[in-house]
Parts: structure tokens; sequence; C-alpha cells
């Protein structure tokens, strides 16, 4: 694809609102100019870097890492990182993806969603995305004005599918996006969608997505607009 200034603008952004999420959920780390880091290995599924720049001091980046830990991971925002010769290896790519505040209305979703509320809710939902139990992975600090999860119920009360919402200047995050089995198609994506339009209105939507998901996002209005990759060093 053509990258013009205004898709640098938007995978900056996107780039940018990914680790703050990460910062977070990790609950460590810093920001520089080329990068948001942790000197301690972050929790599963989360990287231990995240690149905000197409620039990237490379030997910077790693300095500011455990590499000595198993597992550490770098989120390559742009793809343009080669980290091979430092014993990284690629785990997966994936495309960012952006949802202008112009995008017409996501589809009426099936069931009734609201924010999760205090951390029992939030337990609950984490029970339902991680599909067996709660590992305080999600942790109550991060129910806050600017981050948001989503929960998608049954006439029951049970959270049947959900996502989570973090906002950072003009756009807001879309992640962790889930369903029950048995949950109709693309339940999630619109009751994420419409709930998320209600708390900040007007905002465009940034995130990343690949496979069966990716092309779910992109029939609720979303598009590609650049690749990414998650390096995992094999020490």
């Amino acid at each position: 694809m053509i990258i013009t200034p205004n898709t640098e603008e938007l995978l900056r952004a996107a780039a940018y609102n990914n680790a703050a999420w990460c910062a977070a959920v990790s609950r460590d780390g810093g920001f520089t100019d080329g990068a948001w880091s942790s000197p301690r290995r972050t929790p599963l599924y989360y990287p231990d870097a995240v690149t905000l720049t197409r620039d990237t001091d490379t030997a910077a980046l790693l300095a500011g890492i455990d590499t000595g830990a198993p597992h550490a991971s770098v989120k390559d925002s742009f793809a343009v990182l080669d980290l091979a010769p430092a014993g990284f290896e690629v785990l997966f790519g994936a495309e960012w993806i952006h949802r202008p505040a112009s995008a017409p209305g996501a589809a009426a979703p099936a069931l009734e969603w609201s924010r999760v509320s205090g951390p029992a809710e939030l337990e609950a939902w984490e029970t339902a995305w991680d599909g067996e139990e709660s590992t305080g992975l999600f942790h109550p600090e991060l129910l806050t004005e600017e981050i948001a999860f989503l929960a998608g119920r049954d006439p029951g009360g049970r959270i049947l599918a959900g996502a989570a919402a973090n906002r950072t200047g003009g756009v807001v995050g879309i992640s962790n996006v889930f369903s029950a089995d048995g949950t109709p198609e693309d339940e999630a994506w619109a009751g994420a969608l419409a709930l998320t339009a209600s708390l900040w209105p007007g905002l465009a939507l940034v995130g990343y997505e690949s496979g069966d998901d990716l092309a779910a996002a992109l029939r609720h209005g979303f598009t590609a607009i650049g690749p990414l990759r998650v390096w995992l060093h094999q020490g």
C-alpha cells in the first residue's frame, strides 16, 4: 500500500495507543521518542517494547529490555526492524486497522452492552475473555476514565462477548475482542463499536488484527493501514 502523510500519522497514533495500553496493563516501563519499553518481563501476551517510529534505535531498544529472561518480545510497529542478529525471530504479523469517526453506525447488537464497573465485574469479564478463569491480568487500576472494558450480557447477566477500549489523544484503541461459543456472528464487534461510539463520540478507532479477526474488523468499517510484526527472543 502507499503510505501517505495521513496514513503515517494514523500509524503513529495507533502504535502510541497500543503502547499506552501495554504500559497500563504491565504497570511498568517508560516512553522515549522512539519506543515504550519495560526493563522487567511483562505479563503473558504483552510485549516488552513497542516501537513508536520507523527509525527507532535498535541497540537502545534492546538495551532497555531484559533479553536474559525467556521469551522477551518486541512489537515492531512498522515492520521494519531486523532483530534476527540479536536472537529474535518473528512470532507473528498483523495489520494495523483504522475506522474513521465518520464511518456508518454499527449494526444493532443482540446482547445488552455496558461498561464494566468495579473489580468484581472486571474479574467476571476476564473469566469470560479467558474462557476458564481470571488470573488478575486485567487489574482494577485499569478502570479509569480513559480505559473501558465493554461487556455484552444475556438476559441473565452472563458476559458472552466483550472488548477493551482505551483512549489516547484523538483515537480509541479496540483490543481483546471476544465472544463465547454460540454467540451471534460478529456480535462482539457490533456491540463494542456501538458502545464505544456512545462513550467517546466523534473519535476514530484504531487497533490491530490478523486472520479471521482482521476479516471481521474489515466487515465492520475498518481499513488495514499498515503491517506490524512481533519478535520473540529465542534465548
